[in-house]
């Protein structure tokens, strides 16, 4: 009983301050002035899951969208979906030069752009020693295993990291310069403020970007940045493992958020001038990142029930 009740005190002692905070940081923001046809919307990762969510959102509402994903079939098929107000390029979000043909493309037709959605992201499954290929923690691990190790680790740097970096830096500027209200979404995870097993790789990517986004939020104090943190959501997002790892928690469609759901409330942060993180669902999830400072012992053994990790 001692236990649970110095859980129950801390979490009261959690919500307590937190709440208020939540609320103060969002008072007197003023709401976007901005016609929902004249939006120029850039949507990456737009071929499935949120990005493709909030791409049919923004389309129903009469704004200009432009769609990018790296499967041509997809992005089209959701180009024709959305209507004529909607541009789509087949490019990479971690490649240069991909980028910048979206960049141009953008200023040809529109002659610049509001609002910037990062969905694209890649996932990863398993615990970091499995990716070396041994069977057993006390095992060590060859050369082969290691370098194995390190290439997933890129690959998820790259989809997790370098993708939102390069999509930051090519349009931070056009941003700027072109519109009166410019803001930047990133899609991130509740994965990347709150440890759990066999997410260690996948959390790391998404906590790097998530920094970084932050951070650019500081250097660029005339761009509304908001950074949306859902938990679990349906879909087969799992099918983008680097690691191609089993998964061992529970079906995703059976209790993950709907994805209109999480595209709907990024519409509405963006539309709301709504800066920082937005967590989703706010309980429990935003009490955990706060409680694992507190009682790391209790997250930990609750995110290792999540996962059915052994502990």
């Amino acid at each position: 009983m001692a236990v649970l009740d110095s859980l129950y005190l801390a979490g009261g002692i959690v919500a307590a301050t937190a709440i208020p905070i939540y609320i103060f940081a969002r008072l007197g923001r003023k709401l976007r002035v901005l016609n929902s046809s004249e939006e120029r919307v850039l949507i990456l990762g737009a071929s499935s899951g949120v990005g493709r969510a909030i791409a049919q959102q923004y389309a129903r509402r009469g704004a200009r969208v432009c769609i990018v994903a790296r499967r041509a079939e997809k992005i089209s098929a959701l180009a024709a979906e959305c209507g004529k107000g909607c541009i789509w390029e087949v490019a990479d979000f971690t490649a240069a030069e991909d980028m910048v043909r979206v960049r141009d493309t953008i200023l040809r037709k529109w002659d610049g752009l509001d609002t910037l959605h990062v969905c694209a992201g890649v996932s990863a499954l398993q615990p970091v020693m499995a990716l070396t290929g041994v069977q057993s923690a006390e095992q060590d691990a060859g050369n082969s295993g290691i370098e194995n190790a390190a290439d997933i680790a890129r690959r998820a740097s790259q989809g997790n990291f370098i993708g939102p970096f390069v999509a930051a830096v090519t349009f931070i500027p056009m941003l700027t310069r072109t519109s009166t209200t410019p803001s930047i979404l990133l899609v991130s995870s509740v994965a990347a403020v709150v440890p759990a097993p066999t997410r260690a790789l996948y959390a790391a990517t998404k906590a790097s970007s998530l920094l970084l986004f932050q951070s650019l939020a500081i250097e660029h104090p005339g761009i509304a940045f908001t950074f949306v943190l859902p938990a679990t959501i349906e879909g087969n997002f799992r099918a983008s493992a680097v690691d191609a790892g089993p998964v061992l928690e529970a079906d995703p469609n059976k209790y993950g958020l709907k994805t209109e759901y999480v595209a709907k409330r990024c519409i509405e942060a963006v539309d709301g001038r709504v800066t920082g993180n937005v967590v989703l669902p706010w309980f429990p999830y935003a009490l955990a990142h706060h409680l694992y400072y507190l009682i790391p012992s209790f997250i930990e053994r609750r995110a290792a029930k999540k996962y059915n990790f052994p502990s």
